[in-house]
């Protein structure tokens, strides 16, 4: 069985203050990829440009461009599916 990312957010809302009993499956295979990933040089390399990209962008603009996934890279959304 896949996990997906939205797995995980979907067990904690459901599970409420034992979320931490209930969802620890979900949340080991989400903290396995993402930590895999943080360790990797080239992608850690990769992040890192965007991060710089989009905070150069900001103080030409004052725009914030932040994306939402920052919490989980689009390799383990990937990965999940």
């Amino acid at each position: 069985i896949a996990l997906s990312p939205s797995d995980f957010t979907k067990c904690c809302k459901n599970s409420a203050i034992l979320m931490v009993v209930k969802c620890w499956k979900e949340n080991s295979t989400l903290k396995e990829c993402l930590t895999a990933h943080y360790n990797d040089p080239a992608f850690y390399e990769q992040y890192k440009m965007e991060y710089l990209k989009e905070k150069e962008e900001f103080r030409k603009t004052g725009i914030s461009t932040k994306k939402g996934y920052r919490s989980c890279p689009q390799v383990c959304r990937q990965i999940f599916r």
